[in-house]
């Protein structure tokens, strides 16, 4: 049977990879819309080879490099930095003190600078798409391999963790081509919130584990019920984020007065 890490890996990476190829489909269709499909497309399979490598190379440099439990120390500090970045935005936009992502309003953007953007033709590619489109492929991409790389890694599940940021990869691509319009519909704002959630969870966990390292014996430390304290984290990163939410626009009030 599977195990729950083995779920909880994958859906991670999944709902993460998922919001970050959300976000690079919306600018690659405002490059094809309004400048060149065939530079954009070429920015992003570009982008996509560039990625692949850097998986590669980044794996492999901290998978020989590192014993395990250095290993889970360094990417749980990483993943926990990580993911309180997205729940930090994700808490303030939900105590309305930070402006919710709307991709409609991105991808007007987007145009709207591809417009105002003069012609260069390099080899038949336009420029500006395909350097755009690189750009936010890549950079979106380095997030969803940190995500994979850090999951993966920790918890010895590499295929897992492929596996799930491939399957949503495959599926904003899907629905990219039957809708030809950004992503919209989805909420976004909810997923980042709870991707902020797990990458706490986990990054706590296994930073944790890594502890060990410190030791006499350098052997990772276990959580008194093993693989249950990630529920336990989750529950409390959750309750720790909607205290904030509650008490963080008030306490803007106080201060403003």
């Amino acid at each position: 049977m599977v195990q729950g890490t083995t779920w909880g890996l994958v859906g991670s990476t999944f709902i993460a990879s998922f919001v970050e190829f959300v976000e690079a489909l919306t600018i690659v269709l405002a490059m094809g819309f309004t400048r060149s499909w065939r530079s954009a497309i070429a920015g992003t399979v570009a982008a996509l080879l560039a990625l692949t490598a850097f998986t590669f190379a980044a794996g492999y440099a901290l998978s020989t490099w590192l014993p395990e439990a250095a290993l889970q120390l360094v990417v749980g500090t990483l993943l926990l930095i990580f993911g309180l970045q997205w729940l930090r935005k994700a808490t303030l936009r939900s105590s309305g003190l930070k402006a919710l992502h709307d991709e409609t309003e991105e991808f007007a953007n987007q145009a709207a600078a591809a417009r105002a953007a003069g012609s260069d033709r390099r080899f038949g590619i336009d420029t500006f798409a395909f350097v755009v489109s690189f750009k936010g492929v890549f950079l979106e991409g380095v997030e969803v391999v940190f995500v994979v790389i850090t999951f993966g890694l920790s918890a010895g599940d590499m295929g897992g963790a492929v596996w799930g940021a491939v399957a949503a990869g495959a599926l904003v691509l899907l629905l990219g081509a039957v809708l030809h319009r950004p992503l919209s519909m989805i909420p976004e704002n909810t997923l980042k919130y709870g991707v902020g959630l797990l990458l706490a969870a986990f990054g706590t966990y296994w930073a944790v584990e890594g502890l060990g390292v410190l030791g006499a014996e350098h052997h990772s430390l276990e959580w008194p019920g093993g693989d249950l304290a990630i529920l336990v984290l989750l529950a409390g990163w959750l309750l720790l984020s909607r205290l904030l939410v509650a008490t963080l626009p008030m306490l803007r009030k106080e201060m403003a007065r």
